[in-house]
């Protein structure tokens, strides 16, 4: 019997190193990749940035981070990069890359977001999703939240993370993998005007690490997040109406395959750590879509 047991322990082990299970689809295969130059510009911390044999490599220090920004707004599309992050303690350093139209519509914005939460050696990243719809016009910022562990060591080597947004979905993509589907349920929950692409890193102490119980600690500077193979494809905010957006899956313009949804519910079941929608703190009017 305990013979048994080790061996379905093992098993178990073994699988879940494995990783997830195959989404059978690959929309990265379906985006070329660009150099930075080709489709962004330094935003701000240009002195905090580095670009070499295609990897843009940038980075927090006590008097500075970094940005990037895409050189054009989008409507919908397929937005990715390669990105590795930096081991050791990295406690409330935000990495990202997400689409915003704040600049825009500053108080009032949209934003699709993955960011990567620092963290203390002994704890692995976070990766946090989220969704704002016309950000904090009445004065409180409304996030919907998902966050997660991932499968693999994310400082170890690049992988590719991305966001498929269009007219009626939002996808979340690691490695090919959808993390998160958020739908358009409606109007009033999902963001509809156009959003530039952007990246950067900075201090988020307040509230990156365990609700801002660890701070950044600058005897560990620089902190440093690494770019590579960008991926910026579908309709432009000022491109033709009959742009056709990206799709998440075969299957057509919204949804995913019953495969690539049981590579997500491996995800959520082994490495999602919080959900806005099962948070009984959060008030629920609020998020009328959960």
């Amino acid at each position: 019997m305990a013979l048994l047991l080790i061996l379905l322990v093992s098993m178990f082990s073994s699988s879940n190193a494995q990783g997830p299970p195959s989404p059978g689809y690959s929309p990265s295969s379906r985006i070329g990749s660009m150099g930075f130059n080709q489709g962004f510009r330094n935003l701000w911390g240009p002195q905090h940035q580095s670009l070499d044999q295609g990897t843009l490599t940038i980075w927090l220090d006590r008097s500075s981070g970094s940005g990037f920004k895409s050189l054009t707004p989008y409507r919908s599309g397929y937005f990715g990069a390669a990105v590795k992050l930096q081991p050791g303690y990295t406690a409330g350093v935000i990495t990202c890359f997400y689409l915003s139209n704040n600049e825009d519509y500053p108080g009032n914005h949209d934003e699709i977001d993955i960011e990567f939460l620092g963290t203390t050696p002994d704890k692995p990243y976070t990766l946090q999703t989220n969704v704002y719809i016309r950000g904090s016009g009445d004065g409180t910022i409304i996030g919907r939240e998902m966050q997660f562990h991932l499968w693999f060591d994310p400082t170890q080597d690049f992988h590719n993370y991305a966001i498929l947004w269009n007219p009626t979905e939002i996808i979340f993509y690691v490695d090919d993998v959808p993390i998160r589907r958020y739908p358009r349920k409606s109007d009033a929950t999902f963001p509809l005007r156009p959003m530039w692409v952007y990246g950067s890193i900075w201090d988020a102490s307040s509230w990156a690490t365990e609700g801002g119980k660890y701070k950044a600690d600058y005897q560990y500077e620089p902190f440093i997040g690494r770019y590579t193979d960008f991926k910026l494809g579908g309709c432009t905010a000022n491109g033709p109406a009959s742009c056709t957006p990206p799709w998440g899956s075969p299957s057509g313009p919204s949804g995913l395959t019953q495969q690539q949804l049981s590579a997500m519910d491996w995800v959520h079941t082994n490495y999602k750590v919080y959900d806005y929608c099962q948070d009984p703190n959060r008030e629920h009017t609020l998020i009328p879509e959960c």
